[in-house]
């Protein structure tokens, strides 16, 4: 197989080399518009090898894989190598950020954005492990994200987000960070391997210059 490839490579014409390196930078064509984040607790970038072993750890909780809709539990080394990878190809979402303490780089949840097909709405997600849960770091996150958003991307007009109708502490967040309740629904768990209730929730542009500041949100 290894002679295969070294022949395979050895007989590419220079404008399919050409190709290939346009190739191996695609990824990073696909974060230009993926600005790393900072606030006053938080740096938020893209996710990295280094991420794998605390990625594995935190999100192979029940706790958490039940309240996101695709992460699989029990989640291996392997899941998180997987998820590491397919964020650098472009593969989940147009950004995918690690959420990782300032002071000292731990790695502590992810969040990102998802365009939807009508190219004005997106919406966010995100997990944070359960020993940095009630700490204000998520709504923390949150408000960097949607800030990003909407000052990055004149086109977006709104931004969605959804939660379990159970998880309480999601919708608190989504509700500190200015979104509006849309509706109700339901929303595949891969988890839990079926349909689970959920809220859907809406911040449009207007609301959110309007709340800017923050400091106007209970």
């Amino acid at each position: 197989m290894q002679g295969e490839l070294l022949r395979a490579d050895q007989s590419r014409s220079p404008r399919e080399d050409q190709r290939s390196s346009e190739e191996r930078l695609r990824p990073e064509r696909l974060r230009t518009d993926c600005p790393v984040l900072l606030s006053e607790r938080l740096v938020m970038r893209a996710p990295h090898e280094e991420d794998i072993d605390a990625l594995a750890h935190l999100a192979n909780n029940a706790k958490v894989a039940t309240m996101v809709s695709r992460m699989p539990h029990p989640y291996t080394a392997d899941d998180a190598a997987d998820f590491v990878r397919r964020t650098k190809n472009g593969d989940i979402g147009k950004c995918v950020y690690a959420i990782t303490k300032a002071e000292n780089g731990a790695f502590i949840g992810c969040c990102g954005v998802e365009p939807h097909a009508d190219g004005r709405t997106v919406e966010i997600g995100y997990w944070l492990g359960e020993p940095y849960w009630n700490k204000g770091y998520t709504t923390e996150a949150c408000h960097a994200l949607v800030d990003m958003v909407f000052r990055t991307r004149q086109d977006v007009d709104q931004i969605d987000a959804r939660c379990r109708v159970m998880n309480v502490a999601s919708r608190r967040v989504i509700q500190k960070c200015g979104f509006q309740f849309q509706g109700s629904g339901l929303a595949a768990s891969l988890a839990l391997g079926s349909n689970v209730p959920v809220e859907w929730y809406r911040l449009d542009r207007k609301t959110w210059m309007s709340l800017r500041s923050w400091g106007n949100i209970a």
